[in-house]
Parts: structure tokens; sequence; C-alpha cells
């Protein structure tokens, strides 16, 4: 049978088909519909089959993207399906959201040859829906049980991946959330026009098919303390992510109507869920009618742009200190808030919020920056360039990242070290903390980063758990039954 590889130089890139901006900003369904499975074949059948791939270099889980892309092309799709889910707890979510144009596809050798790359998240996402229809994703049957268990403290991609691995083991699982659903940013995060609830809820009823149990709205320090976790599991495992908002430090960022951006993506992920939100219904985080400015660069000041955009405000703008091609965000959610009617004011920095002497929020006033000297990480330092201007505004959202809430204060245990940004510490080769079988994974140990990363670490916090249970059971057995002298 004829290759049906390195079609790259036969077949262009094709995306899936996008929405146009002016239906889809009417509601919050995905953008991107899913390949067609010719168009899928033909796309996967693009790659070159590297003899070192490097896609799978950029992938933070060292995903299989070569193996699983010709499995696709020779229409063996449940055999691509095991590939893409042996080293993926949720491929179909990486797929819709990871940055790929900064990960896999941004090194992929048919884009560097000039060809356009090869649309790996798209595939990867058509794999697993693939799979999902055709009832191959299951719940996790262990070979067998063991009697030794282990809690899981957050619920989103890190402890959840975590979770199933543990479970995969036949480990007793319980994961702790303080939310009322699972998922973590996955649910009240990210947006539905780039991730659709359904996608996440499917996940979650596969784990708790598989016997995971959830503890929802449980906060750690009051409804059940941190010691009496520890005396109920034989290891834990902390994921609970970052939550703590970066404030502005502005003259003006107390005023009514500036908004950290998790409050506001919150309620408008919690309405589309169907819940009821008074703070929506009373305005506070209902961006309809409202000329808004959202102030920072990266993936979640482009959530905060689009989901205004789609509760009709008046006017959306982005306001970031460096230029595009310095922003941190991916650059295709840039293009698509473009489409979408936003306007960026590049190198421009807030300088005060502005109200009315009734003290009503009226504007922003923002600094033209120019790019400057590289700072220690090699990016150029913006610098005043001592021009101001003015932007009018309703509701200013503040999109500046994200640290750590102060753990060892909320679960009591000083004992829980952190480093000096309040992350907190491990020993990253077994993924264990200053606190003896006591493990911590994804964002609250390396910081805000990418969903991929934090599945990588719950992945790899598991398998560390794995062992020091293993081990905890041979010293049992060997104490029950000493070595007969010789």
């Amino acid at each position: 049978m004829a290759s049906r590889m390195l079609k790259f130089t036969e077949i262009d890139r094709a995306m899936p088909e996008k929405r146009e901006a002016k239906a889809r900003t009417q509601d919050f369904d995905e953008i991107y519909s899913d390949y067609a499975q010719q168009v899928a074949e033909d796309q996967a059948g693009r790659c070159s089959q590297c003899g070192v791939p490097f896609c799978q270099q950029g992938c933070p889980l060292s995903n299989n993207i070569p193996d699983w892309l010709k499995l696709v092309a020779e229409d063996r799709m449940e055999e691509a399906y095991q590939v893409s889910q042996a080293t993926n707890n949720m491929p179909e979510i990486c797929g819709r959201i990871c940055p790929q144009d900064r990960l896999c596809e941004g090194i992929c050798t048919v884009e560097q040859s000039g060809h356009g790359t090869v649309t790996i998240g798209a595939i990867e996402r058509h794999i697993t829906d693939y799979a999902w229809e055709q009832g191959w994703v299951t719940p996790v049957k262990p070979p067998r049980e063991r009697d030794q268990s282990a809690g899981v403290i957050g619920a989103g991609p890190g402890g959840l991946a975590a979770a199933e691995q543990l479970r995969r083991k036949g480990y007793q699982v319980t994961v702790y959330d303080r939310y009322d659903r699972g998922g973590g940013l996955l649910m009240y995060g990210i947006p539905g026009f780039k991730l659709e609830k359904i996608v996440v809820e499917r996940r979650i009823k596969r784990l708790e098919d598989s016997g995971i149990k959830f503890e929802f709205n449980t906060d750690i320090g009051e409804d059940v303390t941190f010691t009496e976790l520890r005396d109920k599991h034989d290891t834990l495992l902390i994921a609970t992510g970052v939550y703590k908002a970066r404030d502005l430090m502005v003259p003006g960022s107390g005023t009514k109507g500036v908004l950290p951006a998790l409050d506001f993506l919150t309620t408008s992920n919690r309405r589309g869920l169907g819940d009821e939100v008074p703070t929506f219904d009373d305005g506070t985080h209902n961006a309809e009618g409202k000329r808004v400015v959202v102030i920072g660069g990266g993936d979640t000041a482009m959530d905060c742009v689009r989901t205004a955009v789609r509760e009709g405000a008046k006017s959306v703008t982005c306001l970031y200190r460096r230029d595009r091609a310095n922003m941190p965000g991916s650059q295709r959610e840039v293009a698509n808030a473009e489409e979408e009617g936003v306007v960026f004011e590049w190198l421009a920095a807030p300088e005060a919020i502005l109200d009315t002497k009734a003290g009503k929020l009226k504007a922003v006033r923002a600094a033209r920056m120019k790019l400057g000297a590289p700072d220690p990480s090699g990016r150029q330092s913006p610098e005043k360039t001592g021009e101001t201007f003015d932007i009018k505004a309703d509701m200013v959202i503040k999109a500046l990242g994200f640290d750590p809430e102060d753990l060892p204060e909320l679960f009591g245990d000083p004992a829980l070290k952190v480093n000096r940004w309040g992350a907190i510490r491990v020993d990253f080769a077994t993924m264990e903390t200053s606190i003896p079988n006591v493990f911590a994974a994804g964002d609250i140990v390396r910081g805000a980063s990418l969903v991929v990363w934090a599945i990588k670490d719950g992945r790899d916090a598991a398998e560390e758990m794995h062992k020091r249970m293993k081990a905890e059971v041979r010293e049992r057995k060997a104490k029950r039954e000493p070595v007969a002298a010789e």
C-alpha cells in the first residue's frame, strides 16, 4: 500500500471550519467545528514522520504525536485513540485549549519548511471526540483493588490526572474540591466558546464511574482539617491551582467597576451552566451595554475580552504594555478576538483609574510605552515614553495573572513549606513536599501555567505516590514475615 504520509507538498494546511464572527459572538458555543473523518486523515497525512520528532519534544507530556498522526492517516482510529490517551488523560481538552502555536505546532518540521504546520491540536481533539462517539472511552477498571487510599486536594486538571492514574493502579481515591463541580478552571475559568462544559462533565462522570469519589463544596481547613486528611489517607496530593488575583497597583484601582478576571469569567460560566448568579443580575459582572477595558495580555485576558463581546458590551479594549509579538497569550486567540471586534492598545500600561465626582468609573488613563533593554528573562522591558491617553470605561477587568494562596495558613499546617513566591516547595524528582507522603502538582508548584503542564505534574506525582505506597506495603510485609536465619 502506498504511503499516506508526507503529503505536506500536496495537501495544504486546513484548520477545522470556524464560524463567522457575527454568528459566533451571539452565543458561547465553540467556534471551531470538528473535522470530517476524511479531512482528518488528509491533514494527518501531511506529517513528515521526522526521525527526530520535534513536535513530541515540544509537548510537556511527550505525546507520541507522529505515531497517532500516522494511525489517523491510515484510518486506524481506535489504535490512534489508544496511543493518544496513553500519555494524556484528557487529549480532547488539550486539543482545544493548548497553545499549540507555542508548543508542538510551533516547532513542527513541516512548519519550518514553509508548508504550514500540521494541525496537531485539531487532530488530537478529533481522535478522542470520535472515540467518545464510538464508545471507546470507558471507565477505568483496575486489574486488582488495593486497600490503600489516596486523597487529592483539587479537582482541576492536575488533580484529575493524578486521580485517574492512581485509580488505574487500584487505589481508593477521593478528590476534594471547594467548588460544587469538578474541573477547576476548566469548568469555571475557561469560556464555553473554547471549551464547552459537556466536554469536562463527561470526563468527571467517567472518573466517578471508575470508582473515584468526589467531595465537592469542601474547604480544607474549614470543612475538614489537613491533619484529618493526612490521617485518613495513606498519601495526599495538593493540586489546588493558584487563584489569588494579582492587583492593579495604580491610583483608583479600588473604584467600583474594577473587577478581577476570574470573578467575571466564573459568573459567565455559571450562567452558562444554568446557575443563578446575583452579581450578573445586578450588573456587577455583566458587560452588557458597557465600555469594557481589559488589562493584560495572557490567555485569561483573551477569555475576558471575548466573553465581554458575547455579553453585549458597547466596546471592548485590551490594554497591554508590550507589543503583539511579545504578548504571552496565544496569537490565534488574539486573531479571533480581533475578528470579533476587540480593539487592542499595544504598548500601553495603566497609569490610573479615573472616576467622576460621584465616584463612578469613568476612564482608564494609560501611558504609552516602548520596548527597552531585555530583562533577566530575555524579554524587552517596557519603558514609558511620557505620553498618556484616556480610554473611556464603565467596567475594567484585571487580567494580570494569579498567585498562590497562603496554603500553610489556610490548611493550618506551618510544616508545609513554600518558596518566596508562595508556591509549594517540592523535590522535583519526586514531587514530594516538606511533609512526608504529601505531594503537590500543577500551578500550586510551578505558578500559573498551562493545563498540559498540570496534567504532566499530576501524572508524575501519581507515579511517585504509587512507588511510596508499594514500598510501605513491602515494609509492613517484611515486619510481619521476618526472614529466617540461614
